[in-house]
């Protein structure tokens, strides 16, 4: 249950993020990479065609992925570099406040962008369906490799477990505790 929670958490912070990072880099790609670039430039960021380059990408391309959750580390920690740079070379000589040019939105989404890279995307999203599948296929590796068919179906499961698939009612009991109302029922540890 804990996972689900996270995982439709985690998409609605991806998307969410994703569609604030495609508006801004929407915004700048309009405007041109030349304006964007003097843009930067005015503001003392280094190297300002690249940085300017850099942060379209990141913001478009980054957004994109971020909204559809594929490679979502990679364009979280993308971001997360360009809202470092927001902070230092623009927002952080105007105090916090965005109303006066502050960095405290660029601060929020590069917070948002570095639990991303850390906690990743969840299985809601392309990365989550692609590890998924990966995963399945390394079990029935592993399932070949010592002699248990696939699913379970006719094998004999070791000793004090369940064939594959179906739940022992030691891990029924410690369901049935966790949806309880009754407060003297023991509620499973976390494994």
């Amino acid at each position: 249950m804990k996972r689900f929670v996270f995982d439709v958490a985690a998409l609605v912070a991806r998307v969410t993020l994703g569609v604030i990072l495609v508006a801004h880099g929407w915004q700048k790609w309009q405007s041109g990479l030349e304006a964007t670039t003097q843009q930067f430039t005015q503001t003392g960021v280094p190297l300002p065609e690249v940085a300017a380059a850099f942060t379209i990408a990141a913001e478009v391309i980054g957004g994109i992925l971020l909204i559809i959750g594929f490679l979502v580390r990679l364009a979280a920690l993308a971001w997360f570099v360009v809202g470092l740079g927001a902070i230092a070379f623009v927002h952080a000589p105007n105090g916090m406040f965005v109303n006066e040019g502050g960095w405290e939105f660029a601060a929020g989404l590069a917070a948002l962008c570095l639990m991303l890279v850390g906690a990743g995307g969840g299985r809601i999203g392309i990365d989550g369906i692609i590890h998924g599948a990966w995963s399945r296929k390394r079990e029935r590796r592993r399932l070949d490799r010592e002699g248990v068919p696939a699913g379970g179906g006719g094998g004999v499961p070791p000793q004090g477990t369940a064939p594959r698939g179906d739940l022992t009612r030691e891990d029924m009991n410690a369901i049935d505790s966790m949806f309880t109302d009754d407060p003297t029922k023991r509620r499973p540890p976390n494994r």
